[in-house]
Order: structure tokens, then sequence, then C-alpha cells
């Protein structure tokens, strides 16, 4: 099911990409063609990057292209490999995840009551809509390496 959800939410993570380009092509041009500029889409322009990056965590590990020091790693044997992804899982990616979890859902609620909004004139209300991807995005990616961690025991287990 993390699978069949990671995929439906990486096209919308395409599509809002898709719509970061547009935006920050027209963002520029009225602000170097045109002296126009707003501090709206700017701010929209960061945000929907946010939505790009942290809606993608979950995805890349599920797609194996997370960021990792392969000059060791590719001359492993395969169960090897899986010691070492069980290790970082149990050790780093959890951990850290239920971290950002637990500060992230106080920092969306203190966001949330504050009715906290940009500082900027002409920026953007209902920041707490943003900063809600943060924990939403590492229970995904929680929910992803507890499936990768039962696949590399299983490869273990082999």
């Amino acid at each position: 099911m993390i699978e069949k959800s990671l995929k439906y939410i990486s096209y919308f993570t395409a599509f809002i990409l898709a719509l970061l380009v547009l935006l920050v092509v027209y963002d520029a041009t009225a602000r170097y063609l045109f002296s126009a500029g707003s501090t709206a889409l700017q701010e929209l322009e960061w945000h929907f990057f946010d939505v790009v990056i942290l809606l993608s965590i979950a995805y890349t590990l599920a797609k194996n292209s997370h960021v990792r020091v392969d000059i060791f790693y590719d001359k492993f044997s395969e169960k090897t490999q899986s010691i070492i992804n069980i290790v970082a899982i149990l050790f780093f990616i959890l951990p850290l995840s239920f971290l950002i979890i637990y500060m992230g859902i106080g920092f969306v609620e203190l966001s949330f009551t504050q009715h906290e909004m940009s500082s900027d004139p002409g920026g953007l209300k209902y920041r707490f809509i943003v900063k809600s991807l943060m924990p939403l995005a590492f229970v995904l990616l929680v929910l992803q390496a507890l499936k990768e961690l039962v696949d590399e025991i299983a490869k273990v287990s082999k």
C-alpha cells in the first residue's frame, strides 16, 4: 500500500515541480523585463520547492536513489549490503524520522495556533500548511523504511 501511495504522491510532486518551473519563469520574466515582482509569488516558489523536496524523500528511498557513499558499498555482497541497510534504517533513518515527526508536530501546532504568516508585506498566509508537510513527509519515510527493513531482513535470512 505504501508503494502505491508513494507512486501517486510522486505524480503530484511531478505536477508541483512543473508548476514550480512555470512559476519561476513567469516571476523572473515579470521581474527582469517588466520590473514587476510579487512577494507572494516568490514565497509560493519556496513553498512548491518544499513540497517537491519533502514529498520526494520516501519515494527516493523506495527507488534506492538516495545519497550513499558507493565506493565500498557496491563491492560488498548482497547480504553485506542488506546488513548495512538494516543498520542504516534502525540506527539512522528511523530515529531521525521519529525525532523530526515528534518535533515537527509541535512546530506545526505552534504555527497554526499563532496563525503564522509571512512577515513580508504581500506575503502568503497560512504558513502552517507547508510546515505540516514536514511531519507528514517523515511519516511516509518511516512507513517506507519499515517496508525496506522487512525486505532487507528477508534478504539476510535467505
